[in-house]
This record gives structure tokens, sequence and C-alpha cells, in this order.
């Protein structure tokens, strides 16, 4: 089992895909709930890392996210809030609000099931499925509670849950707040779609979902460990610190290019385009994607465009 498997659940909750946590938070919150206990505040933040790509007459600022956070993360400050507030438009990774629309849920469940007749559980050898149920335990789930769902779901909710138990929260990550702080009359825009993002791990062959289910699994005990280190590092606006992380996680050059890398590029070309058109624009996406080589920035410069960074 690689390194990159045992680790991948770590990184895809610190912020490479929202509609994921998103909707693994919506199943598994639940469970969560009663035994829910807000993890030690890092020390005072010197202020999560901001960008600027800018013309004559167009500004964009670029920022990293982490999509889901302790309740008493004070970040919200300084340079970040100046450059939303004086934004036009607000463009995240999806279109915000689609977990509150009761079709996107159904869509969202729809795509995880198991064809008919098949059971998750029946997909594992007896090793996995030991691992698998030892950790359900842990967590205080029926062992049966995913049967019915493919491995990359079951693995994502596995996941995500230690984080809740932890204190994290989708109700106080980035995304929710730049939504509630943005100007009154933003407009929005998305640069992905909730099919998009599902479909990245809806299809994996099914042996790698099972290995990603079977490394969640494994070590279960780390998940929290390893966002605590990336949400230290965030907080701090050492964006090479946690490259570092994101990068060492991701060596994997499939995963890396499908989760990463392919979308940074993509990104990169909406990024320079959009400097055609006047405004002021702050781009909130998930802070791996702003961090480490082969990141938005590198691709902008490729490009021929330059990044600054502000904060």
């Amino acid at each position: 089992m690689t390194q990159t498997r045992i680790r991948l659940a770590a990184v895809l909750t610190a912020g490479t895909l929202l509609v994921t946590l998103q909707a693994c938070t919506t199943v598994a919150e639940d469970s969560a709930a009663a035994t829910a206990a807000a993890p030690a505040a890092p020390a005072q933040p010197a202020g999560p890392a901001l960008w600027q790509v800018a013309d004559e007459d167009t500004t964009i600022y670029l920022f990293g996210t982490v999509h889901a956070l302790p309740e008493d993360i004070d970040w919200y400050s300084g340079p970040v809030a100046t450059a939303l507030g004086s934004s036009g438009t607000l463009v995240t990774e999806i279109p915000s609000g689609f977990e509150q629309d009761p079709a996107n849920q159904q869509k969202i469940i729809g795509m995880a099931m198991l064809p008919e007749g098949e059971s998750l559980r029946e997909l594992l050898d007896p090793e996995q499925r030991a691992s698998y149920e030892a950790a359900m335990t842990s967590l205080d789930l029926p062992v049966g509670a995913f049967d019915r769902f493919e491995p990359w779901f079951a693995g994502m909710n596995l996941a995500v849950l230690p984080l809740l138990k932890a204190g994290y929260a989708a109700e106080s990550g980035v995304e929710k707040v730049v939504e509630q702080r943005a100007p009154e009359g933003a407009t929005r825009d998305a640069l992905e779609t909730v099919e998009f993002q599902l479909g990245m791990l809806d299809t994996l062959p099914p042996q790698s979902q099972v290995d990603f289910l079977t490394a969640t699994t494994d070590m279960i005990d780390e998940i929290v460990p390893m966002m605590n280190q990336m949400l230290s590092e965030w907080v701090e606006g050492d964006a090479e610190a946690l490259g570092a992380l994101m990068n060492a996680n991701l060596a994997d050059p499939v995963l890396a290019e499908a989760l990463l890398y392919g979308r940074n590029r993509t990104w990169a070309a909406w990024i320079d385009e959009r400097l055609d058109t006047p405004g002021t624009v702050f781009v909130a996406v998930g802070a791996g994607h702003l961090a480490g080589t082969h990141s938005v920035q590198d691709y902008l410069e490729q490009r021929g465009t330059t990044v600054t960074r502000i904060q």
C-alpha cells in the first residue's frame, strides 16, 4: 500500500475537493455530534497567504481555503478582509449552497451507490474487512452503515468523521465565511461543477477505491494530527511548508495530476482569460492548489502572468 493512499484522505479534506467534504459531512455529522471536542487553537496566526494578479483594469485575488475549520480559528482580517471587501465577484470551486438543494443530495447519493445486489464489505478481502470494521466500530458506527455505497464514498466519510469529532466543521470553513462577508451585490462564479468533483473519485478504478478505503481505515488515527499540522501551516501563511505536505501526500503522479495539477492548469487558464474583463475578483479555492510545485501560480507564471504575494 503506497504512502500516497495512506495520506490521501487527509489531503482531500484539507482543501482539494469541497463537494466531497460537504457531502460526507451531511452523512456523518449526526454520529459525531455527541463526542465533538474542539482541537487546541494554533498560535496567533500571521495570516493565511494571499496573492494578486492584476493588469491596468482588472485585479484578481487568489486565496487558499480550508474547507472545514474549528470554530475558534480567527483568520479573517487585514489584507484578506480588504481584498474581499473590494471585490465585485466571488469565485469558488463549485457553486455555493449546492448542499442545501435536495436534488443535489440525491445526485450525490445516487452516484455513490453500488449496483443492486452488491455490498461494500463483499468487495474487501478478510484483512481489509477486519480493518474496515474495526475503524467503523472505533467511530461508533454500525459496521454495515455504508454497505450500499462505493468504497470512495465510505472512505471519504471515514476521513471526515474523525475531524467532526475533533471539532472541525464545514460551517466554520473558509467558503462559508467568504460567502457571508462578500460585499452586498457581489456576483458569484464557480470554476467547476458538483458533477465534475464527484466524478474524479467516482471514476477511480474499483481496486484504487478499495485501496483508498483500506488506507483510510488502517490510518484512521492519523487523520486529525495531519489536519492539525496542515491547519497550523495555513494560519501561519507558510505556503511552502503546506505545499511540502501536499506534495509528499500526493506522490503518485496519476492522482496528483487528477486531483491537483490538471485542475490547476485549467484554473490558471480561466484566471488568465478573466484578466480581459475589467473588475475586481476574489478567487477562493482549496489551499493545496496554491501551494507547492505545479500550483495555480506556477501555471500562471508559465503563461507569462505575474503573480504577487501580498500577505
